[in-house]
């Protein structure tokens, strides 16, 4: 893969991640009805955003530590819970795996690399 390509689907995943988990605890599958407090997992990933969007290598490196907090909760609910649950856990575990990739792909791309944007 080249570097344009490792930074569009870190960025892609990243994004809909978040939407995901914003759909997920919001309307999809809340743990209690009209929504939960749980929607609020998704503010960790906010923060790493604007980094990723501005091909951030340091951002890539530490977001990739970050992400798998969301690929052991994805693991953790789809092996406990039945129903939508269950695909929106499987969901988050392979948005969690693609993004993990492409950032460890693209951080080592970018290793000898001082530029800001991918080319």
């Amino acid at each position: 893969m080249t570097t344009r390509s490792l930074y569009l689907s870190a960025c892609i995943s990243l994004i809909t991640l978040i939407f995901l988990c914003l759909a997920w605890e919001l309307r999809l599958a809340p743990i209690h009805p009209g929504g939960s407090w749980l929607v609020l997992k998704c503010v960790p990933l906010l923060t790493p955003l604007f980094g990723i969007l501005n091909a951030r290598r340091y951002t890539f490196q530490w977001a990739s530590m970050l992400i798998l907090l969301y690929l052991s909760e994805g693991l953790v609910r789809a092996t406990s819970e039945s129903g939508p649950s269950r695909w929106l856990a499987v969901a988050e575990i392979l948005l969690s795996i693609v993004f993990f990739c492409s950032a460890i792909g693209y951080v080592r791309r970018t290793r000898h690399h001082n530029t800001a944007l991918p080319s």
